[in-house]
């Protein structure tokens, strides 16, 4: 009684569907009895190959096919079914013990071949239960997919600033086409969130995405790491190795620091780029990759190539679409957003309290400059959530690592003499909480012009 209830409650849609295909009346309806024991499945009888076939449109999830049928015999509609429908499972069930039967038709695409013995029927459920298993599998998967899509779609990077808009505007255009994407940006300011991002909203987002930090592998391993290698193609080489072309195929490859390849490889990634082949060390094989590729450097490739650094045919192949990450300081007004989005996700994470900014606090962090951007910001919100007493982080919860401040400072942007002045005054302001004698004292300035800055809202 509650198996029926349990029955009439279920989605269909929800349920197993399989066809059992079996001109043998007794047999057959001994099969859909034991199998739809299951409360998961759905049982469809057929009694020959035609009609089976003419029904794969309402999309059965596996089959079981009897070898000796009236009108077609088993490998025949197996492989009718795999050349309109491979995705779905087929399990022969037949009379006969023939191994090289059985290998034939497992090498056509059978799931499994089964004699029709005692243990048949067992069998059978075992075969299905672990079809059903990865399709569930396969499922999550799926909706991992998704939900990694919905974590790197465009409104989870964080800002409603002008500058950050452009920024969406483009990378929509990106994600709608394959076309190479070269971002460019300081550190810290998310440039493989941005590749992520662009992948996971584009037609490849089922797909890998393969990302590779050029800077940070030693150019005498960077090849096999792009190209992969065959056993026994160098010393060390004890295994087969597949390259992340080849891992990023059908799927998205993003490069990042690629201004620090040398010249050799960015020959060999021409190549790859115009051939769409590689072979790998050691090896013969010609293989075909298939990828979207994705680059970033924090330098300009430009002055790189003018420096005969980086190879002039390469910069143009890989121009693409280009998207330059602004830096935090020139979005301040989305500093508030990101540290309350940092806040948020770190009391969840570890299970304590929301905390909120105080007014004073939002101040000295958009006053700050960010030469580490959103990766610094990050860290310093992090810290103040710790440090603070209450509920509410103050001011002087809040510190900053100086360390080379004035010199990243000075390597960025180019600015006017008088640019370079205010920068270098409103970082003694925020190093020493606003005390004018001191700064006064270290800048060697009088207090007055320091005075006329504050006014005159330049630091």
């Amino acid at each position: 009684m509650f198996s029926i209830d349990f029955l009439e409650l279920k989605n269909v849609s929800d349920l197993m569907k399989i066809f059992v295909v079996e001109d043998d009346s007794f047999f057959g309806e001994a099969l859909k009895y034991q199998l739809a024991l299951n409360p998961d499945y759905e049982v469809v009888m057929f009694t020959n190959g035609k009609d089976c076939l003419s029904n794969l449109y309402t999309q059965p999830d596996a089959i079981s096919l009897d070898y000796s049928l009236p009108d077609l015999n088993g490998k025949e509609v197996l492989k009718r079914i795999k050349k309109s429908h491979p995705e779905i499972p087929v399990i022969i069930l037949s009379g006969q013990e023939d191994m090289e039967t059985a290998l034939d038709l497992l090498r056509e695409g059978a799931e499994d071949y089964l004699i029709k013995n005692v243990d048949a029927i067992h069998r059978l459920r075992n075969v299905l239960k672990h079809i059903s298993e990865k399709a569930a599998l396969k499922k999550e998967v799926e909706t991992l997919k998704d939900e990694i899509g919905k974590k790197y779609s465009f409104s989870n990077i964080i800002g409603n600033s002008q500058a950050i808009q452009e920024v969406f505007k483009q990378m929509d255009k990106a994600a709608q086409s394959n076309i190479t994407v070269s971002i460019t940006g300081e550190t810290g300011t998310g440039k493989e969130l941005a590749a992520k991002s662009i992948h996971y909203q584009s037609n490849r987002t089922r797909n890998s995405f393969v990302a590779v930090n050029v800077a940070a592998i030693p150019s005498d391993l960077i090849e096999s790491e792009l190209f992969g290698h065959e056993k026994g193609a160098f010393t060390g080489a004890v295994d087969k190795r597949v390259g992340k072309f080849e891992l990023a195929n059908k799927g998205t490859l993003f490069l990042d620091e690629i201004g620090e390849m040398d010249l050799g490889m960015q020959s060999k990634l021409l190549r790859v780029l115009q051939e769409r082949e590689l072979v790998r060390i050691g090896g013969n094989q010609v293989i075909k990759v298939d990828f979207r590729l994705i680059i970033a450097t924090h330098r300009n490739l430009l002055e790189e190539v003018e420096a005969g650094k980086f190879r002039e045919d390469l910069f143009y192949r890989l121009l693409g679409l280009q998207i330059e990450l602004p830096p935090l300081r020139e979005r301040s007004e989305d500093i508030p957003i990101l540290a309350n989005f940092f806040l948020r996700n770190f009391a969840k994470q570890n299970k304590i309290a929301k905390k909120q900014l105080s007014s004073e606090a939002k101040e000295k962090l958009i006053d700050y400059g960010f030469p580490g951007n959103v990766r610094e910001l990050r860290a310093v919100v992090e810290l103040a959530a710790v440090m603070s007493e209450g509920r509410k982080i103050e001011a002087s919860d809040i510190t900053f690592q100086q360390g080379n401040v004035l010199g990243k400072m000075l390597q960025g942007s180019e600015d006017t003499l008088k640019g370079y002045t205010r920068k270098i005054v409103k970082h003694f302001m925020q190093k020493y909480n606003n005390n004018f004698d001191v700064v006064a004292s270290k800048l060697d300035i009088g207090k007055s012009t320091i005075y006329k800055m504050k006014k005159d809202g330049e630091i």
